[in-house]
């Protein structure tokens, strides 16, 4: 079950003022750890100015900031360079300017290198990606639009510790995301608010260069999902989720893991592998205990509740931090447009290779100086 929002979704909703953490416990976000990296130097250099013009006079410079093993790590397995990314950028920019549907779009260098990476900078494939993230945003908007922290269903979510970033990250460098599934209440929430909370996750952390190049790996508590949790999703959620989210989110996913998966949540869990591709499926992992998962991942990583060092409640309200931080950058998104056709795009009903055939693509050669 949990497959829908960890492998592809990534999207979702939350609830609830928060003043003091579920625990009771209060936290001291000024005694508490911070992520590594210079996240508030981006933050501000972000926020300063949201540009969303589409074919601005002048692009900000960008520099390679990070250190040596992100840079190997990008030549070895994306084949970036400084040629390559300076060439791509360029190219990637001009072919925004002429696009005919594209009214308004972030076209700084993290955001447009979150593409580039994904698909090793291929210019075809991730323009052709661009195009698909920005129609979804459209079409599905109860899925995508106001990523807000401070909408108290988001933030109540958010602050059940259903999911967060581990504030550290493993070995290779690729940022874990946890869940735990029987946190989310499915009384009070519905299917558009759990997608909405993995793209406002999602969303949060996309521009950290590091994820871009190194990737996430996703850990999933389900040794509380409860039966309810099925009954919140329709076969055409379902459907449109796929149709949607393939090929279209922007990061490297490298692993997925479930824990204590219910034997309810069996026939479902199969359906979604099914539709997965041979490489997404190859990247699942099912674990029947805890110490199974920790043949693969450094218990040491996990909040301190499961083996770990940092206890859950720490976690969210670092994270809780960073979202209040990302806020104007993630809802700026909102503004993005590209023109679509609903007439002629009948998105609800569309198969994937009607999808294919629509707006997605239909650009894809458009020439670039």
């Amino acid at each position: 079950m949990a497959f829908v929002f960890d492998i592809r979704t990534q999207l979702a909703n939350m609830t609830q003022d928060w003043i003091e953490l579920r625990t009771g416990e209060k936290i001291s976000l000024s005694r508490t750890r911070t992520f590594k990296g210079t996240r508030a130097q981006r933050n501000s250099e972000l926020t300063d100015k949201i540009d969303l013009n589409k074919a601005p006079e002048n692009y900000a410079p960008y520099t390679f900031n990070l250190s040596d093993k992100f840079k190997i790590m990008a030549q070895d397995e994306l084949r970036e360079d400084d040629d390559m990314r300076d060439n791509a950028l360029k190219q990637f920019r001009e072919w925004i300017a002429k696009h005919p549907l594209i009214r308004k779009c972030r076209t700084d260098a993290p955001f447009l290198l979150r593409f580039l990476r994904t698909k090793k900078f291929s210019i075809p494939a991730a323009t052709e990606m661009f195009e698909k993230y920005l129609t979804i945003r459209q079409v599905y908007p109860h899925w995508f639009f106001k990523l807000d922290i401070n909408d108290p269903d988001l933030e109540a979510i958010i602050d059940s510790g259903y999911l967060f970033p581990l504030p550290e990250r493993d070995e290779q460098g690729r940022k874990i995301i946890f869940s735990n599934a029987g946190k989310f209440d499915t009384s009070r929430f519905t299917s558009a608010q759990l997608i909405k909370i993995h793209s406002m996750v999602l969303e949060a952390l996309q521009d950290e260069e590091e994820s871009q190049i190194s990737g996430y790996i996703h850990v999933t508590d389900d040794s509380e999902l409860n039966i309810g949790f099925l009954g919140i999703w329709s076969f055409t959620d379902i459907r449109n989720l796929a149709h949607c989210v393939q090929n279209s989110l922007p990061m490297r996913q490298k692993e997925n893991h479930f824990v204590n998966l219910p034997s309810f949540a069996n026939k479902l869990s199969e359906f979604i592998l099914s539709v997965l591709s041979e490489k997404l499926r190859n990247r699942v992992f099912v674990h029947r205990g805890w110490d199974e998962l920790k043949t693969k991942i450094n218990p040491k990583l996990l909040p301190k509740e499961y083996g770990g060092t940092v206890p859950v409640a720490e976690c969210v309200a670092l994270f809780k931090k960073q979202l209040k931080e990302r806020r104007d950058v993630v809802l700026a998104l909102d503004e993005m447009e590209i023109e679509i056709n609903k007439s002629t795009i009948p998105w609800a009903d569309s198969t994937d290779a009607d999808i294919a055939s629509g707006v997605i693509g239909s650009f894809r050669k458009l020439e670039v100086d």
